[in-house]
């Protein structure tokens, strides 16, 4: 008699066991396997000028992250407010359905008005780019990005800059009396439109895209803005006169996402945050050797360009908003006190 263990039917369901038993190891395998070719989109969206340097540099950082993650992480970039306005692309970043924006640490006044403190608020806080740097790229800078991460949801990875704002209008503005009464365009934070009251103006909350058009049909007779901004948006064509008031000194937060921040492999978290370090201190050295430049481009577009006649009454003007912001907490006053205590 045939010994059953040869027989015809013994020897498929060997061969059926051994194929669970090869699924089942490779089931284990699998999550490894699926992690290490996860893509992660990062979606980098914000309202700067296209070929600004700050532009530019989320342009090679977007670059960056495709090449050292080997298309790990796919960067996608869209500046000059292609997925919407400043104010949209800081929530849409803070929900998550952007990974990546950028915009001044003021904008988190209602939130964390410690963190917007560091944003230049409110006017006349930054003496130069040296107190900027000791500011932000020290024990501060870290601080808030903590801060940042606890109560927005957005980690603060690296610091670029437009640096010091001006006043592009359509008349001079020399002196304080001249900025009476003046429709000055300001982004829809409630620091900037203190301060332009403070100083006698008609401030003008619009987003950031319109200015071009509301300069063209009388909605507003002046904005403030860095010049790499006023060449990118040529908002120069519809306002000829540039005063170099540097009132606000407007530091660029490269935020990022902390939940999507967070999912990334290790290795990947660390590139995110070391690349960005990298590529924004080189943004911030390009920014600062061509704002001469940039300035020179607007002569030669024919801006006539002034020098602001009462710095010291401007600044009286505005002093009492340091003690009103300083009042919204403890924490907000020290960080003022913090921050001027570096401009030496």
């Amino acid at each position: 008699m045939k010994d059953q263990r040869h027989s015809g039917r013994e020897l498929p369901r060997r061969t059926a066991i051994k194929r669970v038993a090869a699924l089942a190891a490779g089931a284990v395998a699998m999550p490894g396997v699926l992690r290490a070719q996860q893509k992660f989109v990062c979606r980098i969206g914000h309202s700067e000028a296209v070929g600004s340097p700050l532009t530019m540099a989320f342009e090679t950082w977007a670059k960056l992250l495709n090449e050292k993650s080997g298309g790990r992480i796919e960067a996608q970039h869209f500046p000059a407010s292609q997925l919407g306005s400043y104010s949209q692309n800081v929530e849409q970043n803070r929900m998550g359905t952007i990974q990546v924006t950028t915009g001044g640490p003021d904008t988190e006044e209602n939130i964390a008005p410690e963190i917007a403190a560091t944003g230049g608020a409110p006017g006349f806080i930054y003496k130069d780019d040296a107190h900027v740097d000791r500011v932000l790229q020290g024990d501060i800078g870290r601080e808030i990005s903590r801060i940042a991460r606890e109560k927005t949801g957005v980690e603060f990875v690296a610091y670029g800059e437009v640096g010091f704002r001006h006043i592009l209008s359509k008349k001079p503005v020399l002196t304080m009396a001249d900025a009476k009464g003046l429709k000055i365009r300001t982004p829809e934070v409630k620091l900037w439109v203190d301060f332009w009251r403070a100083v006698g103006s008609s401030p003008t909350p619009l987003p950031y895209a319109e200015q071009y058009s509301a300069l063209s049909t009388g909605l507003i007779d002046a904005l403030e803005s860095d010049v790499f901004s006023v060449v990118g948006f040529k908002w120069h064509e519809q306002a000829k006169h540039l005063t170099l008031t540097s009132h606000w000194f407007l530091p660029k937060a490269t935020r990022v996402n902390a939940r999507w921040l967070d999912s990334l492999p290790p290795d990947l978290q660390a590139l995110v945050r070391t690349s960005a370090v990298e590529v924004f201190a080189a943004q911030r050295k390009t920014n600062r050797a061509n704002a001469a430049r940039a300035l020179e481009q607007l002569k030669t577009a024919g801006v006539s360009v002034h020098t602001l006649q009462d710095t010291a009454a401007w600044r009286s003007a505005t002093a009492r908003l340091y003690d009103e912001f300083g009042a919204k907490s403890p924490a907000t006053k020290g960080m003022i006190e913090r921050i001027r205590a570096l401009a030496a």
